[in-house]
C-alpha cells in the first residue's frame, strides 16, 4: 500500500491521522476552527509534536466550542499557560481566544465558518494531481487570498504557509500524491476504476445468469 513520502509508518498516531483523516472534506465548524487551532500551534514545532498534545487541546478549549472559549478571561489565559497538555505559547493561546471570537463574528455575516472558508475554493474540493511531495507547493493564490481576508476579520496566526496547511488537512484542497492510495479514495477515482473494470457477461440464450464480473 503507497502512501505520501510524509506519512511515517512507524508513528500510529501520525499514520492514523495520514490514513484516516486528513485530506476528508470537513465541514463542522467546531472541527474546522479545531483545525485553524492546531495549525497555528504548530509554526515552529512538527506536526506531531500537536498531535500527540490533541486531546489535551481538546480539553483546554472546551471541545473547540468557539462560543466558549470566546469567553475566556485573561485569567484562564494565564492558567493555560502551566498546563504541560498544549503548547504553552501566550501568543498563541490568546490567538485562539481571539479566532474564537472572530469565528462567531463570522458566523453571523456569513452564516457558518464552513460557508465561509469552502467560498475560497468555490465550495467543492480542489483536485491536484501531484505526483511527488517536492511538487506541493507552500502555498497558493487561494490560501494567500484566505489568509488576507481571516486577518482582516481578525484572525491571528494565519499566514498564507498555514491557511494552504489547513486546506490541505480540511480536503478544500486534495494534497495526497496520485501514488497514495488515499488520493483515489477521496477524489473518486478508486470508484470510477471499479466501474470501469466491471462488465456485464450478458448470455443472450438466458438473461437471468448475465453478472458483473470484477
Amino acid at each position: 500500500m503507497k502512501r505520501c513520502e510524509w506519512a511515517p509508518v512507524e508513528s500510529a498516531v501520525y499514520l492514523a491521522y495520514h490514513d484516516e483523516e486528513w485530506g476528508v472534506p470537513v465541514h463542522d465548524d467546531g472541527h474546522l476552527f479545531e483545525m485553524l487551532t492546531l495549525e497555528g500551534a504548530q509554526a515552529g514545532l512538527s506536526w506531531s509534536t500537536i498531535l500527540n498534545k490533541r486531546e489535551g487541546y481538546r480539553r483546554a478549549f472546551s471541545g473547540f466550542d468557539p462560543g466558549k472559549v470566546a469567553r475566556f478571561s485573561s485569567r484562564r489565559v494565564d492558567q493555560l499557560l502551566s498546563d504541560p497538555s498544549i503548547v504553552r505559547n501566550r501568543m498563541k493561546i490568546e490567538s485562539t481566544v481571539t479566532n474564537a471570537r472572530a469565528v462567531l463574528e463570522v458566523q453571523e455575516q456569513d452564516g457558518s465558518l464552513d460557508s465561509y472558508l469552502w467560498s475560497f475554493v468555490g465550495g467543492s474540493p480542489k483536485v491536484n494531481r501531484f505526483e511527488k511531495l517536492g511538487e506541493i507547493p507552500a502555498e497558493t493564490s487561494e490560501s494567500k487570498a484566505m489568509s488576507k481576508d481571516l486577518k482582516r476579520r481578525g484572525f491571528r496566526f494565519i499566514g498564507p504557509t498555514v491557511c494552504y496547511a489547513f486546506m490541505q488537512a480540511c480536503g478544500l484542497v486534495q494534497g495526497h500524491v496520485v501514488s497514495c492510495f488515499r488520493f483515489a479514495e477521496l477524489t473518486g477515482e478508486a470508484y470510477a476504476e471499479r466501474k470501469r473494470r466491471s462488465y456485464v457477461l450478458w448470455d443472450s440464450a438466458d438473461p437471468v445468469r448475465s453478472r458483473h464480473r470484477e
